[in-house]
């Protein structure tokens, strides 16, 4: 969770200068905003601004750099604090949470946040191109998550039981319910699958929660199955360092291909 730090006019304190805190650090930079990105040890964030500076290079050279600023101008905007002080002092907002390749940003207010802080923090995340949500109260593991755990628990028991391989059961993401995913979400599938969600209820109901009630207990994700899980994501992609540092490159490459397609495609 964003939450301001002061309203008063001023820059960004980025609470946190590993993966996600850099990721946050360059994506304030791209919009503008001068960035304290801080971290308990100085060595931290001397390695995380020499990091940002590496892969601002590369996003430049490649044409993903976001915002108008060229890498050098945006790499200004950033300086490393290693007192907490002093780096939320006069800040607009105060930032701990993802990042650079995927927009979507959960808001979860405390009971006792104002509206007016989400809202401010709503229009700031869109200011800088994310996409906001709001959710109304805390939930163990917020939306995505627990979306995403529903597709991964699933998708063990299919595995676990022999219906279909670790390989393919990936295809199915990727090659099919992805494909829409990345443009759609599941309510809006449901409203265009039929003569809208009403209609879609009615004929399809009853199959839903025939197969719902079909699903198994919650998997261990232990034993033979993570042994066999194992061993066929690293026939593809095998677990060393370089293999896997290489295979989420190109992962986020893919990510900011799919972003700026999304950009030209959908109204803003």
């Amino acid at each position: 969770m964003a939450s301001p730090a002061s309203s008063a006019p001023g820059g960004v304190a980025v609470v946190g200068s590993g993966l996600i805190g850099r990721s946050w650090a360059m994506l304030f930079a791209s919009a503008g905003f001068k960035v304290k990105l801080y971290d308990v040890e100085q060595r931290q964030v001397t390695c995380a601004l020499d990091s940002i500076r590496k892969e601002m290079k590369l996003l430049e050279r490649s044409g993903f750099l976001k915002g108008s600023r060229g890498a050098k101008e945006q790499l200004s905007l950033i300086s490393s604090c290693s007192d907490l002080r002093e780096a939320v002092e006069g800040a607009l907002h105060v930032q701990v949470n993802p990042p650079y390749y995927v927009p979507l940003v959960e808001l979860v207010p405390h009971p006792e946040t104002a509206p007016a802080t989400v809202d401010r923090t709503y229009a700031l995340m869109r200011k800088i191109g994310q996409s906001p949500v709001r959710l109304t109260k805390e939930v163990d593991g917020f939306a995505l998550n627990r979306l995403q755990y529903a597709v991964i628990g699933e998708a063990w028991r299919l595995v676990e039981e022999g219906v279909v391989s670790p390989g393919d059961l990936d295809l199915v993401m990727s090659d099919g319910l992805g494909m829409r995913y990345a443009f759609i979400g599941p309510l809006e599938t449901m409203h265009l699958n039929a003569e809208g969600m009403l209609s879609y209820c009615d004929r399809y109901s009853e199959g839903m929660r025939r197969v719902l009630k079909t699903f198994g207990p919650i998997p261990e994700f232990s034993g033979a199955a993570a042994e066999k899980v194992h061993q066929a994501m690293c026939a593809k992609v095998p677990d060393g360092p370089e293999h896997l540092a290489a295979r989420r490159e190109w992962r986020d490459r893919c990510l900011m291909r799919l972003a700026r397609l999304k950009s030209q495609l959908q109204p803003q």
